[in-house]
């Protein structure tokens, strides 16, 4: 089996897709849309292995760097936003500028933009030239969540590939013998198909982080993320330090950033994940006020959510789920993180008195 068929099991139309366009010659950009967790990421790093590995002297070791995270082939652009969008000089000087230069070794030259809804309307519409005109050795691949926030010009000159989320029983079979088959079951429903979500969710940190998000208590869930971020952070130097070691470049100013990215997106990740658990609570509770409790994610918890939703209007737990999730997307705006849930508090208060 390929890497990317491994990586493409539970994605068969985006299997089906990405290998008819290795087996045809892949197209100058790919589009790679559908939800969070989905997979995505683990297939646009394979689908750009392989293209880095068909015209490479010896594609083993081709395909071998390119699948490692963070990648030290050279003709590998993997772009990440730092924060909420990417940097406008960012995307010029690493996609648009760098797309014009020949491959550093093989044929190809391959840039991967994640999170590619975080792109400005002005690094988009700098990229339109060089997707409508690229050079032959450069391929660009689009992750993206939420394509719709794409300028229609961007996403209209892109090859479209649908992933769709990871069925419920996908997860909890992935899952069996970790945890309590409810824990599970609880865990697969709040990860949204994502495995490495439903597994953070089953750890002790993820127990805790769950339990604090449902209290409310947002310094405990901040405190979380930090830890998070910090461990992030750790992991990357030391992935980092074993590259350099091996002899792959890079200077330690561009080390030291690019871990630093790695522990801000985790800690951005664990903190969205705490507020996205306590939106699910609020949910799972006006499912249960409303005699729906069959519908409800925290399967483990029937209990609790029965007690709290004992003699209460779905209303309410309702307007709370609203109220998160507006928290979320302020998120996005770069606001105080610690005065935006402080807000959240006050907001909830009045709802659920």
């Amino acid at each position: 089996m390929t890497a990317l068929e491994d990586n493409t099991t539970h994605q068969p139309r985006a299997q089906m897709a990405l290998s008819a366009a290795l087996a045809a010659g892949p197209s100058h950009a790919y589009l790679f849309r559908g939800p969070r967790g989905a997979g995505k990421r683990v297939a646009g790093r394979a689908f750009a292995a392989e293209i880095l590995a068909s015209g490479a002297a010896d594609p083993d070791d081709a395909r071998r760097r390119a699948l490692l995270d963070p990648s030290p082939h050279p003709d590998l652009v993997w772009l990440t936003p730092r924060g909420a969008q990417h940097l406008v000089e960012e995307v010029r000087e690493r996609v648009i500028r760098a797309a014009s230069y020949r491959p550093f070794e093989g044929e190809k030259r391959v840039f991967v933009i994640e999170a590619a809804e975080a792109l400005r309307d002005e690094s988009q519409n700098a990229l339109l030239k060089t997707l409508e005109e690229p050079p032959g050795f450069a391929h660009l691949i689009l992750l993206s969540s939420e394509p719709e926030l794409l300028l229609e010009t961007v996403a209209s000159r892109c090859q479209p590939v649908e992933f769709a989320p990871l069925p419920t029983e996908v997860v909890e079979r992935a899952l069996s013998g970790e945890a309590p088959d409810e824990e599970i079951a609880a865990a697969a429903r709040l990860s949204a198909g994502d495995l490495d979500r439903a597994r953070l969710l089953l750890s002790d940190s993820g127990r805790e982080l769950r339990a604090k998000a449902v209290e409310l208590d947002w310094k405990a869930v901040l405190e979380t993320a930090e830890a998070a971020g910090e461990e992030a952070e750790g992991a990357a130097r030391e992935a980092l330090e074993e590259q350099a070691a091996a002899g792959f470049k890079r200077s330690a100013r561009d080390a030291g950033d690019e871990a630093k990215r790695a522990g801000r997106r985790r800690r951005t990740e664990v903190l969205d994940l705490g507020l996205e658990l306590a939106a699910a609570w609020f949910r799972d509770l006006a499912a249960v006020a409303g005699g729906a409790e069959e519908v409800a994610y925290n399967r483990d918890r029937l209990d609790a959510l029965r007690s709290q939703a004992a003699g209460l209007s779905p209303d309410a737990p309702r307007r709370a789920a609203e109220l998160v999730q507006d928290t979320r997307r302020r998120f996005d705006l770069n606001v105080s993180e610690e005065l935006a849930l402080e807000a959240l508090l006050f907001r909830l208060a009045p709802v659920l008195a």
